[in-house]
């Protein structure tokens, strides 16, 4: 990856994060949309592609792609929702263009076991994603013209926070990727009823939630955190002992906690718990984790990974990175100074994961 690509990331990264605490500074917008869309459109969409495309540099199709993200993102954050859906329809054409290339237009890796499930995983985040702008068009035209369904639940903020799954496809494509190989057939297809899990089991569970499905969503919820249970044993037994192994393994644990942080929302939602603190700070650490804990982690990895191993004491940025998303960064959500120190070390984090030289050179 060139570095002025890898600069373009960093600096998109991190306006991500700051926007998340622009509350601070203004109180009277909402400054969520841009803080979701810088990461998980602008960088995450245009990662994916770049990944799949497997170019060193970034053609001009993906150039495009990234600034029509970065437009969109803008779009929604003043609610100019024409100009949202035209670009929402050229994105999914860009996105289909690359998918069908790589995988072709029906997804077939998925319905055999000839083909490893990181495939299956990376052609899902593809096509996810794809999906997720088609969804949001669809979304936009509902809840701002036609008003065809009416789910109290149906807001345009929540069919945005789907863009995060693709990101999290993506990197689940990297882990099982960077497991051995094991030829038998159990393996083979436990493998692939996680994929099959996940995949269906995050659909369901979006249904539910629309459906305000409380104790269903619960059990998809449960059902889903046993899933990414048996993902972190699996890698950790069969994972590549690569410095790789290092970051994708602090990842799949902050899954597995936002996993765990996702239960304890729908529980205390069930419960009809009187403080509108405690589900903020649950929600907010869910968020926190999934985005910059989880996600990133695969999303660095792709964006080095012809680079490793890199000159880089991995012991010392992990430990970083979870100092950043365990405290620096939901503290920063209410503490203003905080809030500075946790850009700023996030922005160090980057630096370290995309600009540390080869340890060959």
């Amino acid at each position: 990856m060139s570095v002025s690509l890898k600069l373009l990331f960093l600096v998109t990264m991190t306006a991500a994060l700051s926007f998340g605490f622009m509350h601070h500074v203004a109180a009277g917008y909402d400054f969520e949309r841009l803080h979701i869309f810088l990461f998980n459109l602008c960088s995450g969409g245009t990662i994916i592609l770049y990944f799949t495309m497997q170019r060193d540099e970034m053609p001009k199709r993906l150039m495009l792609f990234y600034a029509l993200a970065f437009s969109f993102a803008f779009s929604a954050f003043f609610k100019l929702y024409i100009p949202c859906i035209i670009i929402a329809l050229a994105l999914f054409g860009i996105t289909e263009s690359v998918r069908i290339k790589r995988f072709g237009f029906f997804p077939k890796q998925f319905f055999t076991t000839k083909e490893p499930v990181a495939v299956k995983f990376h052609h899902a985040s593809l096509l996810c994603l794809s999906i997720g702008l088609l969804i949001s068009v669809l979304a936009i035209l509902n809840h701002e013209y036609y008003h065809w369904l009416d789910f109290e639940k149906l807001s345009l903020n929540t069919f945005f926070l789907g863009f995060s799954f693709p990101s999290s496809l993506i990197t689940l494509s990297v882990l099982f990727a960077a497991m051995k190989k094991f030829g038998t057939t159990r393996v083979i297809y436990f493998k692939t009823a996680l994929f099959w899990i996940i995949t269906v089991g995050v659909i369901i569970f979006f249904i539910f939630i629309l459906f305000e499905a409380v104790w269903l969503e619960l059990t998809i919820s449960v059902i889903l955190f046993i899933a990414v249970s048996m993902v972190l044993l699996v890698y950790i037994k069969t994972g590549y002992t690569e410095q790789q192994k290092s970051f994708l393994t602090s990842g799949i644990v902050f899954l597995v906690i936002t996993a765990v942080s996702g239960v304890l929302y729908i529980v205390i939602y069930a419960a009809n718990e009187p403080s509108e603190t405690v589900r903020q700070l649950t929600i907010l650490y869910h968020r926190t984790l999934a985005l910059y804990g989880w996600n990133i982690s695969g999303l660095a990895v792709i964006c080095r990974h012809r680079d490793f191993p890199i000159m880089l004491h991995s012991g010392k940025v992990i430990a970083l990175h979870w100092l950043i998303v365990a405290v620096l960064a939901p503290v920063g959500f209410y503490i203003g100074w905080v809030a500075v120190v946790a850009v700023a070390a996030y922005a160090l984090f980057l630096y370290a994961m995309f600009f540390s030289k080869p340890a060959a050179a």
